[in-house]
């Protein structure tokens, strides 16, 4: 009989660890989880953040070759005709 409460509590003991273990994992996969949704969310604000960039970019690029300079003429007819060809396109669009 004693060696049977023994068993009994020994296996006590295990499920009693075993259950702190699962309680503090359990725990920690939720601060996990927390620090994932926080990143995912500096994530897509600096990939917003460098879209917002790359137009400026782009933007400033556009400006820069329609300025013109001599070296860069060419560089900005094709630009012109690039902008006029997507406003032609537009106009097409909004009229049909």
């Amino acid at each position: 009989m004693n060696s049977l409460n023994e068993v009994v509590n020994l296996f006590e003991k295990k499920l009693r660890i075993l259950l702190e273990n699962y309680n503090f994992l359990k725990e920690e996969n939720e601060v996990l989880y927390n620090k994932i949704a926080v990143l995912e969310q500096q994530v897509t604000k600096e990939k917003q953040f460098n879209s917002e960039i790359e137009k400026k970019y782009q933007t400033l690029k556009i400006a820069k070759t329609i300025e013109g300079s001599k070296e860069n003429s060419r560089n900005t007819k094709l630009k012109i005709n690039a902008l006029i060809r997507e406003i032609d396109t537009c106009i097409t669009q909004l009229s049909e």
